[in-house]
């Protein structure tokens, strides 16, 4: 694709990457075929090349964003299928993103837009905040119907039945090894994840223990930066991601750090790309130390020795995290172990089509959402499993709200399969074969 961008607009570096990534772009159209949204919408504006072009005349002409072309980079999940499908290598991550910020930066949205914006920036990325905001919602659950806004819908549907305790694991600590010590990994809890699910960082302590581990709990990590950064607010996503790069890089300059480890995958797409975030930064350096080392859980986990499982005659219907699978191109890896530990694995039709999960979308999006979720679960249902599996908690709130199939972490499974508990969401009722009652 042919740029015009004049030499004074390409000094800033934001420009400069999205001026490189524009001229990769070969008009192909490959991206529409695999775009949920375009899927769903049918327009070729929602599709990832339709956003290219308009996301080209906004910045070469250097122009205050309108509604339409902020409706249609909105309606983008950054699902980043449009990523796997393209043949010419169109980062489009980066270009999206820098459109995000360039709105955010010039474009005045409507107020009930901006009020919703902000309490998510104020409230997901902070674990005590959230769990406050979770009561509110479980008490203002059965009154949704009667919310005129089908965002505030949302967010009353989307609340947890149960909010879980707090989990003492996510604070600061060192957990040693249960068997000879193999590496010394720092494990990310996250923000979100601490206030809808503990099972999870309490399934990858475990685990991760019990294969020869030391895990530590970095003092002044915490939420990643990836809501507020896809919401184009780069200055609350840096200053977020910056705390975790000096927490982490004390502990690689001290005793030492073999992994960074993320069980939240879209944390770890983001985590994976603070190199680039930071590129022009004074911490450019040990932000490009963290994302070499970072990975998420099944990439370490296929380096430690797993041990082979019995078969459980459990049929896992394996649901593929966009943040995973695209952001990552970690495509198999949980397949494989999961196997490995003894259950028979299935995969829905489709499996690179987005559930409509994909951050904060869902609350902000919801009727493109909802269609995303009922065709992913109807394609995951369709296969009959006993469990799902997912690795990213996101993906795990979407779907188990549509299904009453129970939906565990593959952490959650690896671990009761190694010696561990059996995953809470499989209660005492849980019984393989029969129909399954709802558990959230």
């Amino acid at each position: 694709m042919q740029t015009s961008f004049t030499s004074e607009q390409l000094k800033d570096p934001a420009t400069e990457r999205s001026n490189q990534i524009l001229r990769t772009c070969v008009h192909c159209g490959f991206c529409t075929a695999t775009c949920p949204t375009y899927q769903v919408l049918g327009d070729e504006l929602d599709s990832p090349r339709g956003r290219i072009y308009l996301i080209k005349d906004m910045l070469e002409n250097d122009r205050d964003p309108d509604a339409k072309t902020v409706k249609h980079i909105d309606r983008c999940l950054s699902c980043l299928a449009c990523m796997t499908t393209c043949p010419s290598g169109v980062h489009y991550m980066h270009l999206v993103d820098h459109a995000r910020e360039y709105i955010e930066q010039r474009y005045k949205r409507p107020f009930s837009d901006r009020a919703l914006r902000w309490v998510l920036a104020r409230i997901l990325p902070y674990p005590m905040r959230f769990r406050v905001a979770l009561l509110g919602a479980k008490i203002g659950r059965p009154f949704a119907g009667l919310m005129p806004d089908a965002r505030l819908r949302a967010m009353l549907e989307m609340a947890p039945k149960t909010i879980p305790p707090v989990s003492r694991n996510d604070d600061p600590q060192t957990f040693a090894p249960v068997a000879p010590r193999k590496k010394r990994v720092a494990l990310m809890t996250g923000c979100a994840q601490k206030a809808l699910n503990t099972d999870i960082n309490d399934a990858t302590i475990r685990l991760l223990t019990r294969l020869g581990c030391e895990v530590v709990v970095a003092e002044g990590a915490g939420c990643c930066g990836a809501l507020t950064h896809h919401m184009g607010k780069s200055d609350e996503s840096h200053a977020t991601a910056a705390k975790n790069i000096r927490a982490w890089a004390r502990e690689m300059d001290g005793d030492g750090l073999d992994a960074i480890v993320i069980n939240t995958s879209g944390c770890g797409t983001t985590v994976k790309d603070y190199g680039h975030m930071f590129r022009n930064d004074a911490l450019a350096e040990d932000a490009a130390r963290v994302s070499g080392i970072a990975m998420d859980v099944s990439e370490l986990l296929m380096t430690l020795d797993l041990p082979e499982g019995q078969d459980k005659e459990l049929v896992v219907a394996y649901h593929a995290a966009c943040s995973l699978q695209h952001g990552q191109k970690i495509k198999t890896f949980p397949k494989d172990l999961l196997r490995r530990a003894g259950f028979s694995i299935v995969e829905p039709a489709d499996p690179h089509l987005c559930c409509g999960s994909a951050g904060t979308y869902n609350l902000m999006q919801p009727e493109i959402s909802k269609q995303l979720k009922a065709r992913k679960v109807r394609t995951l249902e369709a296969k009959k499993p006993d469990i799902i599996a997912a690795g990213n908690i996101g993906c795990m709130m979407q779907i188990g709200s549509g299904t009453q199939i129970p939906i565990v972490h593959t952490v959650e499974l690896l671990d009761w399969a190694t010696g561990g508990p059996k995953p809470p969401a499989l209660d005492a009722d849980f019984n393989p074969g029969s129909e399954i009652p709802r558990l959230r």
